[in-house]
């Protein structure tokens, strides 16, 4: 048993750590090259954001169009803490996470009494109170222009893919420690059914409100990273738009798939920047392929299922030892 565990948790601390370190290095000896170490690190970037975004809508079971308001609070508390407050980068980037999930708390209390379109509604005007307070509080953010990050603390792109492929590792580990535990699967039984949860002695708003803190302090954390690594904030961080960006991801990979709105964040990521040469057609082209995906593929890309480093590695070593033993048995001519 100690063996199976053990073995459950190398395989995909192994493959962690070679999607974080080996680009990392290739980037620093300019083998990746600084264009396409950008596309990688602001895909991880959006992956931290669609994470935070299944948290709410796909585990939690919420409908909420708020989340780029929730990644603004980050960006601009990290840039707030580090320049005025003069703290670390990393403490910063930690307490703007924590910031926002104080937020994300007093949003939440009064709201998740509501559900479906009211909920997400309430959300919306959330993000775009939060969106206005920033053009007008021109002291602190900047205004309408934006408030740069201090230009001596921008990560380089090696240390940039690192820091924030690796927090994204983590992010996934963490959640998906999260929902089997025993407050996660409380939350499931809530998204399933909120009646049979509140029958059983499950607090439906408690699990409700920590759903929607944790997924408000991961959209901090990744509007925390977001400042060092494009260095500019500007209110429109937090505009309806950029909520609906995170909120494709997670369908396009699958609601309630935390790997499979990982995956799809990286894929969309990169196919808005592979479609750049078609100018503003790919304005077109791009949603074109979101309609066909959802037509033959309504569920998303991995529906409600996770993709396994485990099983994948037990199916090819299957394979393996399948096609060894074949050759073995293979009779004498």
């Amino acid at each position: 048993m100690k063996n199976k565990v053990l073995r459950n948790m190398l395989i995909p601390g192994v493959c962690a750590v070679i999607a974080v370190i080996v680009p990392s290095v290739l980037i620093h000896f300019s083998v990746i090259d600084a264009y396409t170490a950008q596309i990688l690190t602001l895909s991880g970037i959006n992956a931290i954001m669609a994470l935070s975004v299944n948290i709410i809508c796909g585990i939690t079971g919420q409908l909420s169009l708020g989340q780029a308001g929730f990644m603004a609070i980050g960006a601009y508390s990290t840039i707030l803490l580090t320049a005025n407050a003069h703290l670390p980068l990393a403490v910063s980037i930690i307490l703007a996470g924590f910031v926002t999930a104080f937020f994300g708390f007093l949003i939440g209390f009064p709201t998740l009494k509501l559900e479906g379109d009211y909920l997400a509604i309430v959300t919306l005007g959330f993000g775009e109170i939060i969106r206005v307070v920033l053009v007008n509080m021109k002291k602190w953010t900047g205004g309408p222009n934006g408030k740069q990050f201090p230009t001596i603390l921008t990560l380089n792109p090696a240390v940039a893919y690192l820091v924030i492929i690796g927090t994204l590792a983590l992010l996934i580990i963490l959640v998906q420690n999260f929902v089997r535990s025993t407050y996660g699967r409380a939350v499931l039984a809530v998204r399933e059914d909120e009646i049979a949860a509140n029958s059983t002695g499950i607090s439906v708003f408690r699990y409700k409100m920590l759903g929607f803190v944790i997924a408000s302090f991961v959209a901090g954390i990744g509007g925390a990273l977001y400042a060092p690594f494009i260095g500019f904030v500007k209110p429109e961080q937090a505009s309806f738009t950029k909520s609906i960006d995170y909120l494709i991801f997670v369908v396009f990979g699958g609601m309630g798939s935390t790997t499979g709105s990982v995956i799809a964040a990286f894929v969309l990521t990169y196919l808005q920047e592979f479609l750049r040469f078609l100018q503003n057609y790919r304005l077109l082209i791009y949603p074109v392929i979101l309609i066909l995906v959802m037509i033959f593929r309504p569920q998303g890309f991995l529906g409600m299922k996770e993709f396994s480093f485990v099983n994948t590695f037990d199916r090819i070593a299957s394979r393996i030892s399948h096609k060894k033993t074949e050759a073995t048995e293979e009779p004498n001519v």
